[in-house]
């Protein structure tokens, strides 16, 4: 019979820093969560080896005294938590364990100076050996080193990764408490050079701002949306990018709750249905979120670590995401990411050095030791003539410039997607603003502008329809005929009529009066198809606003066809007023502004 026994304290102490302590980057954000707890307003990490030579946190917080001190490498002992009532928690951290769990595995020293006071003290233990304080030398603050992390428990280093997997996992800890708290100073050193340097902010939204664009780069600090959403005691505040400037994975997507950094399929959740259809499939837009609420309405022990949390009311505080984001990008209206037009200017550099063979100045615009007048180094005596040459590729337009004919209405130069002045290629529609200039893709803008109006139909009663003289018989097949008959109520709700017409038919009898006399034969094959693919995984309005997707596609101003000064200068007014026209159906971008002053540079204007 096995006998019953109690575990002595180190053991304790090893199994409890095996579920806390997963990796170096577990005790800097451990560390940091007590700097952070302590009121600090500067915080220097430092880590060697990936942080398995060397852990240092050091910050200017409250500090302790020397009983404090004492008292906070024993287990379960703790500042943070009030024994009444153990779900309200106003702290990153109240796991009393971790410090005494970390000196069970390696060697801790902590140094620390409380406020107001002349002296300080240091304590050590060496895996589980726990020494006298003794006096030291430390400003206000506390200093806490981590030496030989898992010497206690060599198995542990096994599971590890390289030095380099380890000093990015510590970072992205470092800048997830970063982004929650922009009013304290960071500084992370990894090995011998500053990896990281974040100066604090103000607390204030644009404060938040520059410090989540110096995290999450610059192209979301322009294209970045304020969100605002509060109901029923949950906040949302934070920052959501337009639809446009996405990625291929979730590495963007930030969740911090009561400001501390979580990661929670809330958000994907959320984010899908508050972007719906404006982003592409398989890419994710990039946001940063801050929920706020009761602490009693949220437990955030439901991990060791404390990276998930668990909301007494998901459903209240998803809905509020949704709608906090939803909002802010309705109100962008029609804008697009800054980076097209950043793009397009990169794509131009690389044409001219591939023309010229050189390559374009590593500093654009021109560094302040060069003159603005003087051209780029790339440029050579011979790339003026030959640009020039040869016009007579250039005397017949590609498309319809009547635009450029007549002075545009001078209210139009200061609407935001300008005059129309030129259509090229039949295809894109170049307009002229007062700084810039914009190119604008027909087919893709028509489209959402008539999806927009579809969608909008069917929110308020049904779509307008339109009767055909004689029906369209459209062969699809058998099964997508079938598929199509099963679908018959929702297409007709999006003015799409259609019956059975024999084997592998169907019959289309009326049309949504928007797509006009758009390819009906195309559409239905299209529709089919699709309902196929998606078959009943989609609920009834996600189905629907599948279906009126397809049906603006093919009821937009395809590519090819000319338009007159009129219908360019119309497009380009809707695109202002409808909202989301910034990005196509399929989440791309409808538009491109180039900014004159880029314009200028490119041509050493400037």
């Amino acid at each position: 019979m096995a006998t019953i026994r109690q575990l002595s304290p180190e053991t304790v102490n090893r199994i409890a820093a095996g579920e806390v302590i997963e990796r170096p980057a577990s005790v800097v954000k451990e560390l940091v969560e007590n700097a952070i707890d302590a009121g600090a307003r500067e915080i220097d990490v430092v880590t060697a080896a990936g942080g398995l030579a060397l852990i240092r946190v050091t910050d200017d917080g409250h500090g302790m005294d020397a009983g404090n001190l004492a008292l906070s490498v024993e287990r379960h002992a703790t500042s943070k938590l009030d024994e009444s009532d153990l779900f309200d928690i106003r702290t990153l951290g109240f796991r009393g364990e971790a410090l005494p769990s970390i000196g069970s595995i390696a060697e801790l020293t902590i140094a620390s100076r409380a406020s107001g006071s002349n002296d300080a003290f240091e304590i050590t233990i060496e895996r589980g050996d726990k020494r006298p304080l003794r006096p030291t030398a430390l400003n206000q603050g506390t200093r806490i080193s981590v030496r030989g992390l898992f010497s206690a428990t060599p198995a542990r280093l096994k599971f590890l990764k390289s030095e380099r997997a380890e000093n990015t996992a510590t970072g992205e800890v470092v800048k997830r408490l970063a982004m929650a708290h922009p009013g304290v100073g960071f500084t992370l050193t990894t090995g011998e050079r500053a990896g990281l340097r974040l100066p604090a902010v103000a607390p204030t939204p644009e404060g938040l701002l520059q410090r989540l664009g110096r995290i999450m780069g610059s192209e979301f600090l322009g294209d970045a949306l304020a969100v605002r959403g509060e109901r029923d005691g949950v906040v949302v505040r934070g920052f959501a990018g337009l639809p446009t400037l996405n990625r291929p994975d979730q590495a963007q997507q930030y969740l911090f709750v009561n400001g501390r950094p979580v990661k929670d399929r809330l958000i994907i959740g959320a984010l899908r249905g508050a972007y719906g259809d404006l982003v592409p499939r398989g890419r994710h837009p990039l946001v940063a979120l801050f929920v706020e609420l009761d602490p009693r309405d949220v437990d955030v022990n439901v991990h060791p670590a404390k990276s998930e949390v668990r909301f007494r009311d998901s459903g209240r505080v998803r809905s509020v995401m949704i709608g906090a984001v939803g909002s802010a990008l309705a109100e962008a209206g029609h804008r697009a990411s800054v980076s097209g037009g950043v793009a397009t200017i990169d794509t131009m550099l690389a044409g001219v050095a591939q023309t010229t063979g050189r390559q374009p100045a590593t500093s654009w615009p021109p560094s302040p030791g060069r003159t603005s007048s003087s051209p780029p180094s790339y440029i050579s005596p011979g790339f003026a003539e030959a640009m020039q040459a040869p016009f007579h590729a250039l005397d017949q337009p590609s498309g319809d410039t009547g635009a450029a004919r007549d002075d545009p209405p001078p209210d139009h130069l200061d609407r935001p997607l300008g005059a129309a002045r030129a259509q090229l290629h039949e295809t894109y529609i170049v307009a002229q603003t007062r700084g810039s200039v914009i190119i604008v893709d027909q087919h893709a803008a028509h489209e959402r502008l008539v999806y927009e109006r579809l969608k909008a139909m069917l929110a308020n009663g049904g779509v307008a329809r339109q009767g055909l003289l004689i029906p369209v018989v459209v062969d699809v097949g058998d099964d997508e005929a079938t598929a199509l008959s099963e679908n018959v109520a929702e297409l007709t709700e999006l003015g799409l009529v259609v019956e059975p017409f024999g084997q592998g038919a169907v019959a289309v009898r009326e049309v949504p009066a928007l797509l006009g006399n758009g390819d009906v034969k195309g559409l239905v094959k299209d529709l089919a198809a699709g309902i196929l693919a998606d078959g009943e995984s989609h609920v009834l309005v996600d189905r629907l606003e599948a279906i009126a997707s397809r049906m603006a596609c093919h009821g937009s101003v395809r590519a090819g066809r000319r338009l007159t000064p009129v219908e360019m200068n119309a497009l380009l007014r809707d695109m202002e007023n409808v909202p989301y026209s910034g990005q196509c159906n399929h989440g791309r971008p409808t538009y491109v502004e180039l900014k004159l002053s880029d314009i200028e540079r490119l041509f050493s204007r400037r």
